[in-house]
């Protein structure tokens, strides 16, 4: 009976993979299926990805658009609507938004937005926290510790 564990390909169905460059008895020994001299038969060789054989590449040809600036700095965004979830009295910080799953251990930075409500007295200590949210943190009889 066949089943999972005893399948098998059909005979001669399959074969060994040919292995090049293991001598002439082999039948794909000296040369290597390369052919002689030429850039192809060399090591290392080979077009490199964008390569359109001496003309201008496209990624050249096309004009360079923007500013990149290579000092910014990203930060993750917490709206005030995710903080709901903790206790009241909890000191909050990047450890324990990373405990909470509101932000990746990845992210350097942390930047709270007043998008909702909050109704909990809580002391946020964070790299960044916008004016509206502040607002509304000490409202609720919290404190912001901007690091």
């Amino acid at each position: 009976m066949q089943t999972l564990s005893n399948l098998s390909p059909k005979a001669g169905s399959t074969r060994e993979r040919k292995r090049i460059g293991r001598g002439q008895g082999s039948g794909r020994g000296k040369t290597a299926t390369r052919g002689h001299k030429g850039y192809k038969s060399r090591s290392g060789s080979g077009v490199k990805p964008g390569f359109e054989g001496g003309q201008m590449p496209l990624q050249r040809r096309l004009p360079k658009r923007g500013f990149n600036n290579n000092f910014r700095k990203e930060f993750a965004i917490v709206s005030l609507k995710d903080l709901e979830r903790f206790e009241a009295g909890t000191k909050i910080d990047r450890h324990v938004l990373i405990e909470a799953g509101l932000v990746s251990s990845r992210d350097k930075r942390v930047k709270i937005l007043a998008n909702g409500e909050i109704s909990k007295s809580l002391t946020v200590s964070v790299d960044k926290v916008s004016g509206s949210a502040r607002q509304k943190i000490e409202a609720a009889g919290g404190a912001v510790e901007e690091k």
